[in-house]
């Protein structure tokens, strides 16, 4: 498991197993966001797989799958929704953790100052300096 946080309450991760969930809630996470669209794994590895580990372990899963180059504002407002209503440490997770941070970066547009939230995901290891325009754009009108 390569657990990358981003805050103190948010960190993604590249592909999760079923067999990461209870050694997750054992380090205190309660949610788990899978931002992996199904056709892009095996079967074993699909969110109703995942989603039947995760409650096995105690934890709330939440699927929302964003497939690459294809982000929607749905997909930004679930994730910003999902961290809200968490009642603990988030972990979210794709094919190696890229996606998770991009949209975690945009569900903070207006939230934390630009330069915060390319720094948080820079030393997890997602250089997202690129998004700059897109985060500050969202920044400025939250509605997209």
């Amino acid at each position: 498991m390569d657990i990358r946080p981003l805050t103190e309450s948010y960190a993604v991760a590249p592909q999760l197993e079923p067999a990461d969930m209870a050694a997750l809630a054992a380090q205190g996470v309660t949610t788990i966001i899978c931002n992996r669209p199904d056709p892009e794994i095996t079967p074993d590895l699909h969110a109703a797989q995942m989603q039947a580990a995760a409650e096995a372990a105690g934890l709330d899963f939440v699927f929302n799958p964003i497939v690459g180059g294809a982000m929607t504002m749905a997909n930004v407002e679930e994730q910003a929704d999902a961290i809200a209503g968490a009642d603990g440490p988030v972990v979210a997770y794709c094919a190696s953790g890229n996606r998770s941070s991009i949209v975690w970066a945009l569900t903070q547009a207006g939230q934390l100052p630009t330069d915060q939230i390319l720094a948080a995901t820079r030393a997890a290891g997602y250089m997202l300096d690129g998004m700059r325009p897109q985060i500050d754009a969202l920044a400025a009108d939250p509605r997209g």
